[in-house]
């Protein structure tokens, strides 16, 4: 069972990474492609940053649940309390892009069953607690407000020629 838990907390990421680049890369549509790849990038670096902030300001508890519990943690982790998982924020942002990108509902729904798994199996590891998985998952939410209202804000390019026309 360990086993299991370790290959979910430290090395599904590796697998998400890859299905999320080829699904980005090979099955986006081709119109607006890098504007979308450009507000990715932004919405990444937002969430990144944002997490980064936020863990040095607030600390929700001061040692991991395996230090708590006096045992082996089953998974690597930084030497630091642990908000938010970076394997979590990592994941979900992923997940948000592909979504974005895509709009391929059963390739969302796969991401987003794996990016769970990584969060159970950070959970499972006792590297982080409940609360470090979920402000993961709102860091990413909130990195990802870059995509909110692009498709309302773009015109068409029939709408375009309409009004070039006109």
């Amino acid at each position: 069972m360990d086993t299991v838990i370790k290959i979910l907390a430290d090395y599904l990421i590796a697998p998400v990474g890859l299905l999320a680049l080829w699904l980005l890369f090979f099955k986006a549509p081709k119109r607006n492609r890098y504007d979308k790849y450009a507000r990715v990038l932004m919405a990444g670096l937002t969430s990144y940053l944002l997490a980064k902030v936020i863990g040095n300001l607030w600390q929700p508890e001061t040692v991991r649940p395996f230090e708590k519990m006096h045992v082996q943690p089953l998974a690597s982790y930084l030497g630091n309390a642990g908000f938010p998982s970076d394997h979590v924020l990592f994941a979900m942002y992923l997940t948000l892009a592909v979504w974005y990108v895509t709009r391929r509902k059963g390739w969302v729904i796969t991401m987003a069953v794996l990016t769970a798994a990584i969060a159970a199996g950070r959970l499972l590891a006792l590297v982080h607690s409940p609360l470090d998985v979920a402000g993961s998952v709102v860091v990413a939410a909130l990195g990802a407000l870059w995509y909110v209202g692009y498709a309302k804000n773009t015109p068409s390019k029939t709408g375009e020629k309409i009004k070039q026309s006109v």
